[in-house]
This record gives C-alpha cells, sequence and structure tokens, in this order.
C-alpha cells in the first residue's frame, strides 16, 4: 500500500484536526493525530495545540522508534506519540491513528460497560462483537502504547479506559470515519439501552455471522 505524500499528511491532519474540533470530539487542546508518510516516517500533532487552529509547520516527523526526523520548530510531538507508534509497528497497513475525547465515547470508557454492537449491521461490520476497552495505563507512557497494541490487528477502534477514544485506519480518512461512527454507535447504544430499553439484537444469525466475517476480512 502506497503512503501520502508528506506535504499532503501535513494538510490532512490540519483538516481532520479542524473536524474533531468542529465535531465536538476535542476541547481545548485535547486529541492528538499521526499519519504515516513511509516506510519508517510518521507525522504526528503538536503537543498544547489546538487541533482546530493547526498549521502544517507545526507537524514533527518521528521514526517508528520515536526519533524526531524533522522537527517542528517552537512545537513538540503529542506525548501520546507511544500510543500511535504502537498501532503502526503492530499493523503495518495502518496509515493513520485518531485519538479523542468524544463526549459518549470517552463516558463509555469511564464505565464498566461492554458496548454490545448486535443491535445494527453496520457497527457489526465496523467494530466486529463488540468494541474493546483497554486497562487503564498513565498518558503518554509505554505501558499505554503496549495495553493498545493487542487490538491493532483484531479491530479498528478501542476505548482507553478512563481516558478516551484510539481509532485507526488505512487512511485520514477511513479513520476520521471510524471515529465519527463510532462516537454516533456509542449515542444510539446510549440512548437505545436506557431511554427505550428491550432493545433486540439482529436477529438473522446467518447475516451475523457474514457480516463478522467481512469485519475480519477488512482488518487483514
Amino acid at each position: 500500500m502506497e503512503y501520502v505524500r508528506e506535504d499532503e499528511g501535513r494538510e490532512g491532519l490540519c483538516e481532520f484536526g479542524r473536524r474533531m474540533y468542529v465535531r465536538g470530539m476535542v476541547a481545548g487542546n485535547e486529541g492528538n493525530i499521526s499519519c504515516r508518510v513511509g516506510e519508517n516516517e510518521v507525522l504526528i500533532t503538536p503537543a498544547v495545540e489546538s487541533k482546530g487552529y493547526m498549521t502544517p509547520g507545526m507537524m514533527t516527523k518521528i521514526d517508528l522508534e520515536g526519533k524526531v526526523l524533522a522537527p517542528a520548530p517552537g512545537y513538540r510531538p503529542s506525548s501520546e506519540y507511544r500510543m500511535h507508534l504502537g498501532i503502526f509497528r503492530e499493523n503495518p497497513a495502518t496509515r493513520a491513528v485518531f485519538h479523542s475525547h468524544s463526549l459518549v465515547s470517552t463516558a463509555f470508557a469511564c464505565s464498566d460497560e461492554q458496548i454490545d454492537t448486535s443491535f445494527l449491521p453496520e457497527a457489526l461490520d465496523l467494530f466486529g462483537p463488540a468494541i474493546g476497552k483497554t486497562k487503564y495505563a498513565m498518558p503518554g507512557t509505554d505501558e499505554l502504547s503496549a495495553s493498545v497494541r493487542p487490538f491493532a490487528r483484531k479491530a479498528r477502534a478501542v476505548l482507553l479506559e478512563n481516558h478516551g477514544v484510539l481509532v485507526w485506519g488505512k487512511s485520514l480518512k477511513d479513520a476520521y470515519f471510524t471515529l465519527e461512527v463510532l462516537e454516533n454507535y456509542c449515542r444510539f447504544h446510549l440512548v437505545a439501552t436506557r431511554f427505550v430499553g428491550q432493545v433486540k439484537p439482529i436477529p438473522d444469525e446467518q447475516s451475523v455471522q457474514a457480516l463478522l466475517k467481512k469485519f475480519t476480512d477488512g482488518i487483514a
């Protein structure tokens, strides 16, 4: 799979950062995004900067070990770079990683509840039988990176316990749409289970198995 050009990657990080900010998936200086622009080259957003007001020159280029290849004068790379690199190193097909504090999905990340995806075909197709959750680890640490790596090849998203959301995909657009759909499904799950009640799973087992196979094939 080809890599996006570096100039396109820098512009894309700004564009999707603005989308996250406008949609309320991050507030203030929250969140971080990265994209892979070469076999051993990753662009990552700056620390302590709003995702809604970034410019291409704020991005730092690092390698898969975290070494700075091209600094951004006046800016530091996100302290969460280890978490991003954990996904890239574990799943070579990944081209972009997003971390957000999206309201409802982050609320579920702070709960003991497992999010059942059996209510909607789209959820089964995109997330598999359930949305995984890591054990809590301190932000910015190797422990957090280690906690997400087991999910890298078997999922597209994971809830970070008492922290937020992490998603990844084969392009910036692919990963961003996963982030949007995850938050929307969590909203649906909240309304369906708390306010509607007696929600029924998909009744067609053959359809469920076909969707799960499609999900598995899609993350290879």
